[in-house]
């Protein structure tokens, strides 16, 4: 076997729209090469095909989760951040949604969070969004109020550029603690029914929707992991997936464009049991047995229930196949992915090579793809 020694030539072009210098990728990292060099690519599995939202191009459905790093100042993100998240853009990911970033000093879930309440957050933040943006990858930030599980220690600016907004409403966080009957224990309007129950996390969505004309997500819940979602008596008990529904069905008519579909983190007595082929999720005491992943199959009913809403689906999803097989089966629209990167940060080109496309590495990695990504009949 011969490897050419040859280094691989590029264009002296800088990507646009940024004020420091960095090649520009042509196609964008992680995206099919030409189907006319690479005849394997004539068809491609549906992780690596674009996704338009609201004119905005999302060029894989690999995104990265937003995972709290605890590592701000002040609210300020730092360099941890640069190349943790900037480490993602250059290995493939689809969009990377920045971590829980709170809306105010006492929403932080640590003090170590960042923040988004003061113009001194703008520069460190777009010092990150511009490298992301440089490598062809879209990014996001996910608004937080972490509620009753904020720290005791003690308006979208577009100069952060960010082309997709999400809001956190799960694990037991503030927007969770107002929609889980097991936290919610209001007697006024915002507490008791659930609409009531529904009424603060709407209104929350609904101005945020006012001000913000791009991309929106809402993270959610699906369950509290209790044993029963209603009592004997009819009335509901605990967060679950028929509540879930109802709560997906409404934010898709205040405008919200996806719903990322997690769960847990309201309820200290969740017992979430994991056994199955991949390592993903057997919940043999709620009656729930999947090789999808962990929350796959509350992503898949709501997907069923609103088909025209767009649904991601995250938790131990830790395969490509799997992954491909969430979308192929139209279980979910996109994947998020968490740990697994944190494990393996190229999982989109590995990914991309045992699905059989040969999709671009960054300019500056191509020696070490080249001999992987070869044309094949």
């Amino acid at each position: 076997m011969t490897i050419s020694a040859v280094p691989p030539v590029f264009k002296n072009v800088g990507a646009p729209g940024v004020d420091d210098f960095y090649p520009l990728n042509e196609p964008a990292i992680g995206t099919p090469l030409s189907k006319d060099d690479y005849p394997q690519n004539k068809t491609v599995p549906k992780l690596f095909q674009p996704l338009k939202i609201r004119g905005v191009e999302f060029k894989n459905r690999l995104w990265v989760a937003p995972m709290c790093q605890y590592s701000a100042v002040d609210g300020h993100m730092t360099d941890w951040h640069l190349v943790h998240l900037g480490g993602f853009a250059t290995r493939g990911a689809g969009a990377v949604m920045l971590e829980a970033t709170a809306v105010a000093p006492e929403g932080r879930i640590s003090p170590e969070c960042p923040g988004i309440w003061s113009d001194t957050h703008i520069a460190p933040m777009k010092r990150i969004v511009d490298f992301i943006h440089s490598q062809g990858t879209t990014v996001g930030i996910q608004l937080a109020h972490a509620g009753r599980k904020a720290s005791t220690l003690a308006p979208f600016v577009q100069d952060r550029r960010e082309k997709a907004g999400g809001i956190h409403g799960a694990h037991g966080y503030l927007l969770h603690s107002f929609y889980s009957p097991m936290s919610n224990n209001r007697t006024d309007a915002y507490g008791g029914s659930l609409d009531n129950r529904l009424r603060f996390p709407l209104e929350v969505v609904h101005a945020v929707r006012q001000a913000w004309n791009k991309p929106l997500f809402f993270r959610f819940s699906a369950t509290d992991w209790a044993e029963q979602e209603k009592g004997d008596n009819g009335e509901w008990v605990s967060w679950g997936i028929e509540q879930s529904v109802v709560l997906s069905r409404k934010l898709q008519e205040e405008g919200i464009d996806l719903v990322d579909v997690s769960s847990g983190g309201n309820y200290v007595g969740q017992k979430i049991t994991i056994e199955s082929s991949y390592q993903v999720g057997q919940f043999a005491s709620f009656g729930v047995c999947s090789d999808d992943g962990v929350q796959v199959p509350f992503a898949e009913r709501i997907k069923k229930e609103l088909p025209d809403l767009l649904v991601g689906a995250v938790g131990l999803i830790t395969e490509p196949q799997q992954a491909e097989g969430t979308l192929q089966d139209g279980k979910a629209d996109t994947i998020f992915l968490g740990r697994e990167l944190l494990r393996h940060v190229d999982f989109p080109l590995c990914a991309a090579q045992e699905l059989g496309v040969a999709a671009k590495p960054a300019n500056q990695y191509e020696w070490a793809w080249r001999r992987m990504m070869k044309p094949r009949i």
